[in-house]
């Protein structure tokens, strides 16, 4: 029986099923991962249907584009890798039946790569469009490990999902031990804010709880994918600091003197919290 109080994934409409089958015929399309809202069970009627398109190669960019046009009635650009920054290899934006579908291709072979890092405790971040706190590089497992399988053609993507259900150790010792660059960032932005540099202080301040919310989702063995809905996520993990959200909040309104002493109480509180494991405390178990 399903617990009503436990979000359930999306069953996908009739023409996202269609599209995934038909997706990984093209030439170089391995599988199809249904991310996002949907994936996770908290989308609303609206929500955008995100479609991860794992491909190994060169991915067909003519099939994708007539596929994707096919199923908008209109033409739609696929743009092919490197086409939308470093870390996102590219992808198109639909609508289907008044609904927007977003394709995110995702190159199989760096996917792999970059497990293979997370299992031997390596991460990068990197600057991409679209994620102003850097692409951190352990997404690429997370996708897989919190998305639901639509489509995969030899199951290589489903085995890597069984896999990272298990969060890697090393990459938990990372994480945690990059919460030093939280407080090197409050500490810079402590020299900018008496003179009112608010661009530096909140760039500094918005980069430590981007952080912090990657620390204490590693402490807890729970993938962080990016900075959307990273706050009510990291507030809702067992045992962060009280208040972490309203705290957060209010220094990045502030932006002032008062409000980078707010944050280094935050991130004070955050390492006490990971200290607290390291010192002997029982591990936390992993958080689904």
């Amino acid at each position: 029986m399903n617990d009503p109080c436990v979000p359930s994934p999306c069953v996908p409409s009739p023409a996202v099923a269609e599209m995934a089958g038909r997706l990984v015929r093209l030439s170089g399309i391995s599988a199809v991962v249904l991310g996002g809202s949907r994936a996770r069970g908290t989308h609303r009627p609206d929500s955008d249907w995100d479609l991860g398109v794992y491909y190994r190669g060169t991915p067909d960019l003519a099939g994708l584009a007539a596929l994707a046009s096919e199923f908008q009635g209109a033409p739609v650009d696929v743009a092919g890798p490197g086409g939308w920054g470093p870390w996102v290899n590219g992808g198109a934006w639909l609508t289907v039946d008044g609904v927007a579908v977003d394709w995110i291709l995702r190159d199989l072979d760096r996917v792999g790569s970059v497990w293979a890092d997370c299992r031997a405790g390596r991460f990068e971040v990197g600057v991409q469009p679209g994620h102003p706190l850097g692409f951190w590089s352990p997404c690429y497992v997370g996708e897989v490990a919190l998305g639901r399988v639509l489509r995969d053609a030899d199951g290589e993507v489903t085995a890597l999902r069984e896999a990272a259900g298990a969060y890697p150790e090393p990459l938990r010792r990372a994480l945690t031990d990059a919460v030093w660059e939280a407080e090197f960032s409050v500490a810079a932005a402590r020299t900018s804010a008496p003179s009112g540099d608010v661009l530096h202080v909140a760039l500094c301040l918005s980069k430590a709880f981007g952080v912090l919310a990657q620390s204490l989702h590693a402490h807890h063995r729970a993938w962080c994918l990016n900075e959307k809905g990273a706050l009510a996520a990291t507030a809702a993990l067992p045992r962060t600091p009280e208040g972490f959200a309203d705290r957060v909040a209010a220094a990045l309104r502030g932006l002032d003197v008062e409000a980078v002493g707010t944050a280094a109480e935050v991130v004070r509180e955050v390492r006490a919290v990971l200290d607290g494991d390291r010192d002997g405390a029982a591990a936390p178990e992993p958080v689904s």
